[in-house]
């Protein structure tokens, strides 16, 4: 297998030759460090929001939107579908590299993650990176900071200077667009962290409605999570049959119903503090080849009228 960084820095290199056209930004930290703005102090936009969902999934996922309606409101819609969800999903976009100290707070993903492959997901997958460079998505309100930065480098054993971090708050277009293309990363995280064998999940798509942009990072992180855990529908095909299949929607946790914003406040905005069950898409099918076809779960559009202000 290819390296999943040595892809994705192909779509970097793309970006950062398209970055007026694109709307976004790129500078150099103190470091050497190269930090790729789409959405901080630009404004970037919904094709800076694909590009960067496609180099969230280092290349192995087609990404792009399509128009729908929510409560009889038309609403851009995002769609992912990819062939290799162990390595596009699991070992890339999964949004799960907490970064926090030196008075700094965010979320990183991408293949930087399989440079470091500090994650169980990876001895399951069966897959570690080795590359020079390391490319790492991060969802914060602000920028990374150089010794951010640093950390991460360290961590993914590299120079900062082989660095490029790709960076937007949740409230931008470019933000909001990224977790739409999440729907198919939860499913795929519920069902392995259920017990399932990654190598046993062929397929996915799946699309969930892009939320509008917020005017807080506090209440974009409750739309966007919103559009995925009421709006969100995912179709797996897989190769073996699960007595657990049932558990993988949004309705089947306790806290169905509720807005993620109200969910949010109940921890005081510690996201760690929440069951990892919580996120999940709303309406999935299950196509396991051979055998039986699981529909399971549903939208709800009024929850999401209300969460977008319809």
């Amino acid at each position: 297998m290819e390296s999943l960084n040595r892809m994705a820095l192909e779509l970097v290199e793309e970006a950062i030759d398209f970055t007026d056209e694109l709307g976004i930004e790129v500078r150099e930290l103190d470091n050497e460090a190269t930090l790729l703005d789409f959405g901080h102090r630009v404004p970037g936009g919904i094709e800076a929001g694909l590009l960067l969902a496609e180099i969230q999934t280092a290349g192995l996922a087609t990404v792009q939107t399509r128009m729908d309606t929510v409560a009889d409101a038309p609403l851009p819609h995002v769609e992912l579908t990819t062939d290799r969800p162990a390595l596009a999903l699991l070992c890339a976009q999964t949004a799960d590299w907490e970064l926090s100290g030196h008075e700094y707070e965010g979320l990183g993903s991408g293949p930087a993650r399989a440079l470091a492959a500090e994650a169980e997901i990876f001895s399951r997958v069966g897959y570690a990176d080795e590359f020079d460079f390391g490319v790492l998505a991060v969802e914060s309100d602000d920028p990374p900071t150089p010794a951010i930065a640093a950390e991460i480098a360290e961590r993914a054993g590299i120079e900062p200077s082989s660095l490029f971090l790709a960076t937007t708050p949740t409230a931008s277009l470019a933000g909001s667009l990224t977790v739409a293309a999440r729907a198919a990363e939860l499913a795929t995280v519920r069902l392995t962290d259920l017990g399932y064998d990654p190598l046993d999940i062929r397929s996915v798509s799946a699309s969930a409605p892009l939320a509008p942009v917020s005017e807080s990072e506090a209440s974009a992180m409750g739309r966007t999570n919103d559009a995925l855990a009421y709006g969100g529908q995912v179709h797996l095909t897989v190769t073996e049959e699960f007595d657990r299949f049932d558990e993988l929607p949004s309705t089947a946790t306790d806290e169905y119903g509720t807005p993620f914003e109200s969910i949010f406040e109940g921890v005081d905005w510690s996201v760690a503090d929440l069951p990892a069950e919580l996120f999940a898409p709303a309406q999935l099918t299950v196509d396991v080849v051979g055998g039986s076809t699981h529909v399971l779960g549903g939208t709800n559009d009024e929850l999401l009228a209300d969460s977008f202000d319809l």
